[in-house]
């Protein structure tokens, strides 16, 4: 089968390998469509820990073609996969901080992952999607998971304001989820006028060019009807500066929740004495524990806009290449399909 495999960082290839055997407790999934994030440039260019040679990819859906032992899940059973999986019984297991978990492995970081035709999965990561949800959406479970821990973080409220920071994908799931959630006031910064008019036409009521001048003042002005600052800003850039413009733009005892990736060499200055003063809670956002299972059923429920995310299908042939490119102006979110 063909597969886009991290040879070492810096160093990725189309490689063809043998179709994985499902072990006792795993299923055999053909990936049906796989999500390109931003995490796996990280992965490519070193500034994100992983174990090569390893197939890379960690957001996809597919349909189960085989089981092994002790399997219940039948053939043809559509799933989204939850990558990442802990042991369970570690001290951080123990208390239900199963992210932390300190054997913690995920599929596309350290295991074989969906950037391939076949890969075997266990099946308790497996979650069932319905058959009739559109093709390819979900491969937008792991994202959406995330950002449903973020928003688990944030406690937005009915008729809150919020902010986000960054306008890729997990910047656009949140602004949708917010609304959802009940913020009356959500206004998105990012410097690319594609990705804001994507934000306003789902459900932003406002967006701001950052590189204009200063971030905090221009979301927490008119556009935001919210002088004081917002009640909770989303950091989901990973970028220089962005957490200091998250940081200015909520009210005293405000909630900034950094859900972004960043380099892990990246250093941010921002006031300890305004974190003090203004009484803030800054809050990461880790992953996806518990909430791949909610992602699931939120996209099947069709309450999300998900098809105006996807900017480019790709075939794995062309993979290598995105890996190894900085994002096209706009992108949003890249689709690969394997088959």
């Amino acid at each position: 089968m063909r597969a886009v495999r991290l040879v070492r960082v810096g160093e990725v290839e189309l490689v063809n390998v043998p179709e994985p055997v499902p072990a006792a407790g795993e299923l055999l999934v053909r990936v049906d469509a796989a999500g390109m994030c931003g995490s796996d440039r990280h992965l490519v260019s070193g500034d994100y820990p992983s174990v090569p040679p390893v197939i890379l990819g960690h957001e996809f859906e597919g349909t189960v073609m085989a089981a092994g032992a002790g399997c219940s899940m039948a053939a043809g059973t559509r799933v989204t996969v939850d990558p990442n999986i802990c042991c369970g019984s570690c001290r951080y297991c123990r208390i239900g901080l199963f992210s932390h978990c300190e054997l913690l492995r995920a599929y596309g970081v350290d295991r074989d992952g969906g950037f391939a035709q076949y890969v075997s999965v266990a099946e308790a990561q497996a979650h069932e999607l319905p058959a009739a949800l559109a093709p390819h959406l979900g491969a937008f479970a792991e994202p959406l998971s995330c950002c449903l821990r973020a928003m688990d973080h944030a406690q937005v409220q009915p008729g809150h304001s919020v902010a986000v920071i960054g306008g890729g994908v997990i910047g656009q799931l949140l602004v949708q989820l917010a609304r959802l959630a009940g913020a009356t006031t959500v206004v998105l910064a990012t410097r690319q006028r594609s990705r804001r008019e994507l934000a306003e036409s789902l459900g932003a009521t406002a967006s701001v060019d950052p590189s204009t001048g200063d971030t905090g003042k221009a979301i927490t002005g008119p556009a935001a009807s919210a002088p004081a600052g917002v009640d909770v800003a989303f950091e989901a850039a990973g970028a220089q500066g962005t957490l200091g413009d998250a940081v200015a733009t909520v009210r005293p005892a405000g909630t900034v929740v950094v859900v972004g990736v960043a380099p892990q060499v990246m250093i941010s200055q921002i006031s300890p004495f305004d974190i003090f003063a203004r009484e803030l809670r800054i809050q990461g956002s880790h992953l996806n524990p518990l909430t791949h299972g909610r992602a699931a059923a939120l996209l099947a429920s069709g309450a999300l806009q998900l098809a105006p995310l996807v900017t480019r299908v790709i075939d794995l042939a062309d993979l290598s290449a995105a890996l190894t490119s900085p994002p096209g102006d706009g992108e949003v979110k890249t689709l690969i399909l394997p088959g």
